[in-house]
């Protein structure tokens, strides 16, 4: 019963709409009128700028980081696991949001740091070298989704974990389908242009 509660609650405090409620109370816009309509990390740098972007960064980050936390030290790994898949479909598909939501990232690299730090540190830097190079914030998220269970498997963490980032990597993914619809047509917006 304690397992169930605790991946309810992950979904829940997933669906939290950080990017949703920083537009309206500090900007006083709804973000998914703008921009790419995402309420994520890189839309809300785009539209509200720096600090904005920054609290929703974080509270992203923090959405898949405590869930994790908690549920491995009241139960164990393996129910910490399933709360971390709720956390980020919590965010993907919000419950105060009618089931829509963001891509996932932020919150998929906030579990992922909680269960394994050093993958999310090199998941980080194939990110960053993706972007650098391509100028294109999705396939660097892409790219770093579908490093993680691979990285999983190259630092010895359990195969529960790989399987883990596997389902990450697919919701992540499925959420990007847009962007790499875009990128196949050669229309996706890179860093620093205009948000399609």
């Amino acid at each position: 019963m304690l397992a169930f509660g605790l991946i309810i609650l992950a979904y829940v405090l997933g669906s939290l709409p950080i990017g949703y409620l920083v537009g309206k109370h500090l900007r006083g816009i709804d973000i998914r009128q703008h921009g790419s309509g995402n309420i994520g990390t890189t839309n809300a740098f785009r539209i509200m700028g720096t600090g904005p972007g920054i609290v929703v960064l974080v509270g992203d980050l923090l959405k898949g980081m405590l869930p994790v936390l908690f549920s491995q030290y009241a139960t164990g790994p393996n129910i910490a696991l399933l709360a971390g898949i709720a956390a980020i479909a919590g965010h993907n598909w919000s419950l105060f949001l009618g089931f829509s939501g963001g891509r996932g990232v932020a919150t998929a690299a906030g579990v992922i740091f909680a269960l394994a730090p050093s993958v999310i540190l090199v998941a980080f830097l194939i990110w960053v070298a993706v972007v650098g190079l391509s100028r294109y914030v999705s396939l660097g998220s892409i790219v770093a989704a579908i490093s993680v269970p691979l990285l999983m498997i190259i630092f010895a963490k359990p195969w529960s974990y790989t399987f883990f980032g596997i389902i990450a990597a697919l919701f992540i993914i499925i959420r990007h389908r847009p962007n790499i619809l875009r990128l196949l047509k050669g229309t996706e917006n890179r860093l620093g242009g205009h948000t399609k």
